[in-house]
């Protein structure tokens, strides 16, 4: 294996494969007319194709890049080695989508992960023992006893903590399979219309009977900082910093900021192989889930294009959109348009300027976009061998398998690294997830070398006022090297190649205004009713025949498929009453 490193600009400077086998388009030919194209073949995109093309509707997807995916993508960034280079982790996917699209047939392989976190101490060990580490999986007793290292206390309240953040979750279910309450068809219009629109009330009524009691539990996880939450159940501070990730995790916010606490639920709502909350590696990456969609929607019929870049989106005289024009100048009509990308790129960069009122321009200029996230993926050429959990030959050890955390050791350490970006700069000391895929998947990397996913965190979207330079990602990879290096010696000597996505970097790749992973902030006033916009949360615009089907859209980014589902009904059910 080369000793040089690879950055980013000698990748940029590199022909590299790319995309994995069957991402690229078929030899379709693209038609000049459909009844629904989508613009983005990321997730929600192909999923909501996929139903439209189910329900009756010829239905195309127009992907810019090279690849199919959208943020769940992988890439060959260095010959051998196959990285989720964008989203790394599955669980959200909803089951029913799971199901209906056949996703297990169509390829899909998730490796399962148990236990799930691993959190060592930097520490000095005493009397020559090995410094401590928290490790949590499915096993209760083992997470018990792995928590009674910092606190008894802690370990007792644990079960009952985990059963009660489990019924919350469970409730917001009915919330995630339907779009929000249609207020503005219950208050108004006729009669026919306000009972049709009232069926949109079941979902949270369904809701509210789950959680009967809790309801106030609920109302305070989803409003409160997380910190008030977790300092009422635990004291010790690993478990408390380890469970506060989840509550920032994406978010450019702290554990004592208002709203952190729904971030924490949002992330353990989900469901692996009907293992509630479990999280899991696709095999082949991220991109395998888009694969197995986009191979589910094409034996529908859907059409599905690479390098198919839109410009615009058509609007006719009557103020309807009637298709698109790729920026080779090539027109394709439609019935109805649904857009997968940004809110803010919708309707800021495709949609013809003077379609849309001042005032709803200014709204969409109000979307808060902020993203702490720098994503950096690594090649190494050997396991990064802990201090506080050594295994011997490179072998793996249980927790090589986990979210690894670093620099949580209290969160002391998570609100610091916060107001570094606050104040305009790279966190010196930043939170780090990192994840080794290779470890249970096998085609990812050359045999006796891995993957590595550093998803960091805090970084601003300009440093102190002014444009990242390639310097300042290198610097900043640096510095997240060096902090891996003393929990892991020896990390920085088995780097082949690394590749440094900064907030800029992350919008200009992968279309993610500001850099942010959800398409758009999960806090309170952009949630439900108000995603993105209260104007929007149907997921129709105010043009006619164009809808949004990304995860700006309730309920929000990584629900995969939820999205593209609700808006796929939401078209079918406004095309049976044209």
């Amino acid at each position: 294996m080369a000793a040089a490193v690879w950055t980013d600009r000698g990748r940029r400077a590199a022909t590299l494969v790319g995309t994995l086998t069957g991402f690229r388009s078929t030899h379709t030919a693209l038609k000049s007319q459909y009844d629904a194209l989508v613009i983005g073949g990321g997730h929600n995109g192909l999923v909501a194709a996929a139903y439209l093309q189910k329900g009756g509707l010829k239905t195309a997807v127009l992907e810019r890049r090279h690849v199919l995916g959208g943020a769940a993508v992988s890439e060959e960034i260095f010959p051998g080695f196959h990285f989720s280079r964008c989203s790394y982790l599955l669980s959200l996917l909803r089951p029913h989508i799971y199901k209906d699209l056949e996703l297990k047939k169509h390829g899909l392989k998730v490796y399962m992960r148990d236990p799930h976190a691993f959190t060592p101490m930097l520490e000095e060990g005493l009397r020559g023992t090995l410094p401590r580490s928290l490790t949590l999986g499915s096993d209760l007793k083992m997470n018990q006893m792995e928590i009674g290292k910092f606190s008894q206390k802690d370990a007792k309240a644990y079960p009952e903590f985990a059963a009660h953040l489990e019924k919350l979750a469970g409730a917001i279910h009915p919330l995630l399979d339907a779009p929000p309450v249609d207020i503005p068809g219950i208050t108004a219009g006729s009669l026919r219309k306000r009972l049709s629109a009232a069926n949109t009330l079941s979902p949270i009524i369904k809701c509210g009977l789950k959680l009967g009691k809790n309801i106030s539990d609920f109302y305070e996880i989803v409003t409160a900082p997380i910190m008030k939450i977790l300092t009422q159940w635990f004291e010790s501070e690993p478990l408390r910093a380890t469970l506060a990730t989840d509550g920032v995790i994406g978010a450019m916010t702290s554990p004592s900021n208002p709203g952190s606490g729904y971030v924490l639920l949002h992330h353990v709502m989900g469901e692996l192989e009907k293992e509630k909350g479990a999280w899991g590696y696709v095999e082949g990456g991220m991109g395998g889930v888009s694969q197995a969609i986009a191979s589910a929607a094409r034996s529908y019929g859907v059409d599905i294009f690479t390098e198919k870049d839109v410009g615009q989106i058509l609007v006719d005289s009557n103020g309807a959109a009637k298709g698109v024009v790729l920026k080779d100048g090539t027109e394709i009509r439609s019935k109805v348009v649904l857009s997968n990308a940004t809110p803010y790129v919708t309707f800021k960069n495709l949609t013809p300027q003077g379609a849309l009122s001042p005032e709803f321009m200014k709204a969409v200029d109000q979307i808060d976009y902020t993203s702490p996230v720098t994503k950096i993926n690594v090649a190494v050429d050997k396991l990064p061998n802990f201090l506080a959990a050594p295994t011997p030959d490179d072998k793996p050890g249980p927790h090589h398998q986990c979210s690894i955390h670093l620099n949580c050791e209290s969160v002391e350490v998570l609100e610091t690294a916060y107001k570094d970006a606050l104040n305009g700069r790279p966190s010196a000391r930043p939170m780090l997830e990192m994840t080794i895929p290779s470890v249970l998947d096998p085609t990812l990397a050359p045999p006796g070398c891995h993957v590595v996913s550093l998803f960091t965190q805090f970084t601003p979207y300009h440093i102190e006022g002014r444009e990242w330079t390639d310097q300042d990602r290198e610097a900043f990879a640096d510095t997240v090297f060096e902090w891996v290096e003393k929990y892991a010696p020896g990390f920085k000597k088995s780097v082949v190649g690394r590749d440094i996505l900064a907030p800029p970097d992350l919008e200009r790749i992968f279309g993610l205004t500001g850099g942010n992973i959800f398409h758009g902030s999960m806090s309170l006033d952009q949630l439900y009713l108000a995603r993105p916009l209260p104007s929007l949360s149907n997921y129709r615009s105010p043009i006619k025949g164009l809808y949004l089907c990304g995860s700006g859209c309730h309920p929000g980014g990584g629900v995969m498929g939820s999205p593209g589902w609700n808006a796929a009904l939401t078209v079918m059910a406004d095309q049976k009453h044209q």
